[in-house]
């Protein structure tokens, strides 16, 4: 049954990451900009265009359906950058990869220089690990036709697999690597009971979200990340925009 579900599953993934032919781009980042603005342990969000893609915006009402994180140069001044892929798993992948996509650029705020290492060195540990194929059975589902599933519950359903630690998803990947230093994506207020003298002393007690319910869009959405925005980064002055008419 295993292999089967993995054959399954991997013709599945092949098929749901065809593209679209149809694709809007609304960025208007070059790939200059991207390799100037970009750090290592960056976030990139991406608006992908294949079947998975639309399923995935779908269950979590967002415009984003991937992220990776930058990792820095390669040995031949590349950039790349270290995501779980629905076919091949955790791979190192060009950053040219994502030219012509929408993207966006998170920065976790303050993060200390070793933190940062931490973070690009947990997951380029994990490369070789396969992508959860449980959670692909579990997408597809939701693509044809579209259910009907209210909107307070479609976030939980992408928060599915298998949990084994040697499997990954796009999301999943990155939140381990932040978790691992402790560094808050969404975290939840902890409830403290009464009798809890020196959780009640604390200003705030926050609690972690498991890794497994984690999307693209939550490190948009996190007060703990930045958006970097290269186009009015510097000297923007809208005056000097040179309009077609």
């Amino acid at each position: 049954m295993n292999a089967f579900q993995q054959k399954l599953g991997s013709y599945l993934a092949r098929f749901l990451t065809r593209p679209h032919r149809n694709y809007e781009r609304f960025s208007v980042l070059t790939q200059e900009q991207l390799y100037e603005s970009l750090q290592p342990g960056d976030l990139l969000l991406v608006e992908g265009n294949s079947r998975v893609s639309t399923a995935i915006k779908y269950l979590t009402q967002s415009t984003w359906s991937h992220v990776c994180m930058y990792a820095g140069v390669d040995d031949e001044a590349r950039g790349y950058v270290v995501e779980a892929d629905l076919v091949e798993g955790v791979i190192r992948s060009p950053l040219s990869k994502y030219a012509g996509y929408n993207l966006r650029i998170c920065r976790a705020a303050n993060l200390t220089e070793d933190d940062k290492v931490a973070t690009i060195e947990f997951c380029l540990e994990r490369l070789g690990h396969q992508y959860d194929t449980r959670n692909i059975m579990d997408l597809v589902r939701y693509l044809l036709p579209t259910p009907p599933v209210p909107s307070q519950f479609r976030r939980h359903l992408i928060a599915l697999g298998s949990g084994d630690p040697t499997k990954a998803i796009c999301s999943t990947l990155i939140a381990q690597a932040f978790q691992s230093i402790k560094y808050p994506i969404l975290p939840q207020h902890r409830e403290v009971s009464e009798g809890d003298a020196q959780a009640q002393r604390d200003e705030a007690l926050l609690e972690s979200r498991h890794f497994s319910h984690f999307t693209p869009r939550d490190f948009d959405l996190s007060p703990y990340f930045e958006i970097v925005k290269p186009t009015i980064k510097g000297n923007f002055d809208y005056r000097k925009i040179r309009w077609f008419s």
